[in-house]
C-alpha cells in the first residue's frame, strides 16, 4: 500500500469519526427532546478498482421502532377517548350529588320528606308550611339545575369538538408542508432527520383525537389513514368540517338537524359507532357526550321530573284537584303532558298556587291547591297524603328505568348509583389505558437516547479519532524522511 493510500485511509476514518461525534453529540444534546429519535451512523468499507480504500459514510439514520410507534399512537388516542368519558361521567355524578352532599337531589327528597312529615304533625303553623315549599323548591331547582348542567356539557362538547377540527386542519396541513421539505431535502442530498422528528410529534398530535395508521412513500414522505379506513393525507391534505352552535337545548340533536354533524373534505361522515372512520379517539369521544351520553343523563333526570309531577297530580294526593289541573309540582305552570317530556327536569317547578311571592297561599298545602275556603287549622290529612304520594310505589316510565314499582326516594338511589358506577366503570378504564400508554411509552424510550451508552460511544470515538490521527503523523514523518533523501 502507497503512502498516499494510507493517508487517503486516514482522512477517511477522521472524517467518519467526525461525523460520529456530531450524531453523539446531537443525541445527548437532545435527550430529553420530545419526538426525536436517536441517531446512528451508517458506515460501510470503502473500496476501489477492488482495494479498500478507508470507510464510507452512507448517511445517519433515525432509530424508530415503527410498530411500537404504531401501538402507542393507538395507545395515546385510547386515554384521550378515556379520559373525555370519565372527565363526563365524573361531571354527571357531582351534578346530581351523592347522598351525603347537602345540595344532592337525595338530600332534597330527604328535606321534602321530613319537611312534609313535620307539617303534618303541626298543620296550623305556617313556619313549617314555609318549610315544605322551601323543600319543594330546593327539589325543582336542583332538577333545574342538573337539567342546565347537562346542556352545558354538551355545550362544552360541541366547542372542544370544534377546537378540535381546528386542530386537525392545521396539523395535516403542516405535516403536507413538512413532507414537502423533506422530499426537498432528500433530493438534494441533505440531512432531513430534524425534519422528521417535528413531523412525528405532529403525528402524535393527530392521533390523540383520531387513531392513524401511518403508511411510508418514496423518498421519506408519508401517507396517513384514520383506524376506522378515512383518507387523511397523501399529498394533499384532507379537511374536517364542523360548525359549532353557541346554545344547546335538550330537544336539540344531531337526528333533528339542529346540531352539527361532521364532514370529511365536505362529505359527511358517521361519528359514532364501529364503522366510524374516526372512532376510538377524543374526536369520537366528544361527539359520544355531546349525542348520546348527555342525552342518556337528560332523559334520566327527565324521567325523574315526570315521576315527581304525576305522583302530585294524582286525586290520592290532593283529592280537591279537578281533572286537568296541575298538582303541586308542575310543568312550566301547567300539567304534565306524556308526549313532551323532553327537557321537563328543566321546566318543573313548584305551583305558584302555595307560594305567597307570587301571590299563592301556604295553607293550600294543609287544605288543598283546589280548595274553595280555608279548612280548618288541625287538618293533617293531606299533608299526610302529599308525604305518601312520595314514599307510594310506582312504575318509572323511560329513563333508562325498569320498570319495577319503586319509592321516589329509590328512584332518586337508582340514578345514583347508575352514574356511580359509570364514574367507576369510566375510571378504571381511564386508569388500564393510562398503564398502557405509560408501557408503550418506556419501550419506546428504551430505543431511545442512553446518555451512559452515548459516553461510551464517545470514548470509542475519540480513540478511533487518536488512532487515525496517528496514522496521519506517521505517514507525513515517512513522506519527510523521503524528502530529506
Amino acid at each position: 500500500m502507497s503512502i498516499s493510500s494510507t493517508l487517503s485511509n486516514a482522512l477517511t476514518g477522521l472524517n467518519a469519526a467526525s461525523r460520529a461525534a456530531q450524531v453523539v453529540s446531537s443525541n445527548v444534546s437532545n435527550a430529553m427532546t420530545d419526538g426525536y429519535a436517536r441517531r446512528e451512523l451508517d458506515l460501510s468499507a470503502r473500496a476501489i478498482t477492488g482495494s479498500g480504500d478507508g470507510v464510507q459514510v452512507d448517511g445517519i439514520r433515525r432509530v424508530v421502532d415503527e410498530t411500537i410507534l404504531r401501538d402507542r399512537r393507538l395507545a395515546d388516542a385510547a386515554v384521550g377517548e378515556a379520559r373525555v368519558q370519565s372527565d363526563f361521567a365524573r361531571a354527571a355524578l357531582d351534578i346530581i350529588g351523592l347522598p351525603g352532599d347537602a345540595g344532592s337531589l337525595a338530600a332534597r327528597v330527604a328535606s321534602l320528606e321530613a319537611a312534609l312529615l313535620e307539617a303534618a304533625s303541626r298543620p296550623d303553623s305556617d313556619v313549617r308550611l314555609a318549610t315544605v315549599l322551601d323543600a319543594a323548591t330546593g327539589l325543582t331547582e336542583s332538577l333545574n339545575n342538573a337539567s342546565n348542567s347537562v346542556q352545558q356539557l354538551r355545550i362544552d362538547a360541541d366547542q372542544n369538538i370544534e377546537n378540535t377540527v381546528i386542530e386537525l386542519n392545521d396539523t395535516l396541513a403542516q405535516i403536507a408542508e413538512i413532507n414537502g421539505l423533506i422530499l426537498s431535502a432528500r433530493a438534494s442530498g441533505q440531512d432531513s432527520a430534524g425534519l422528521e422528528d417535528q413531523r412525528q410529534v405532529l403525528v402524535d398530535r393527530i392521533a390523540q383525537s383520531v387513531p392513524v395508521r401511518q403508511i411510508p412513500r418514496d423518498n421519506g414522505t408519508i401517507a396517513l389513514y384514520s383506524m376506522g379506513g378515512a383518507l387523511l393525507l397523501d399529498g394533499k391534505p384532507a379537511e374536517f368540517g364542523f360548525q359549532n352552535t353557541d346554545t344547546i337545548t335538550a330537544d336539540m340533536t344531531l337526528a333533528s338537524g339542529a346540531l352539527s354533524g361532521l364532514t370529511l373534505n365536505g362529505e359527511p361522515v358517521n361519528t359514532s359507532g364501529g364503522f366510524s372512520p374516526i372512532t376510538g379517539g377524543v374526536l369520537s369521544a366528544l361527539f359520544a357526550v355531546r349525542d348520546e351520553q348527555a342525552i342518556d343523563a337528560q332523559d334520566a333526570l327527565d324521567s325523574i321530573a315526570r315521576d315527581l309531577i304525576s305522583r302530585f297530580e294524582s286525586t290520592s294526593a290532593d283529592p280537591t284537584l279537578n281533572p286537568g289541573d296541575p298538582g303541586l309540582f308542575t310543568d312550566g305552570g301547567g300539567v304534565l303532558d306524556p308526549t313532551d317530556v323532553i327537557g321537563l327536569s328543566g321546566r318543573i317547578g313548584v305551583n305558584t298556587l302555595v307560594n305567597p311571592s307570587n301571590g299563592g297561599d301556604l295553607s293550600l298545602l294543609r287544605d288543598g291547591l283546589g280548595a274553595g275556603v280555608q279548612g280548618p287549622l288541625g287538618n293533617s290529612e293531606i299533608l299526610n297524603a302529599l308525604g305518601e304520594a312520595l314514599s307510594s310505589s310506582q312504575a318509572p316510565v323511560g329513563g333508562g328505568f325498569s320498570a319495577t314499582l319503586r319509592t321516589f326516594s329509590q328512584m332518586i338511589s337508582d340514578l345514583t348509583s347508575r352514574f356511580g358506577q359509570a364514574d367507576v366503570k369510566q375510571s378504571n378504564s381511564l386508569a388500564f389505558q393510562q398503564s398502557r400508554q405509560s408501557s408503550l411509552r418506556d419501550t419506546e424510550l428504551a430505543n431511545g437516547v442512553d446518555t451512559d451508552q452515548e459516553m461510551q460511544k464517545l470514548l470509542l470515538i475519540e480513540q478511533a479519532y487518536a488512532a487515525n490521527a496517528r496514522v496521519i503523523r506517521t505517514a507525513d514523518q515517512l513522506i519527510q524522511t523521503l524528502l530529506e533523501i
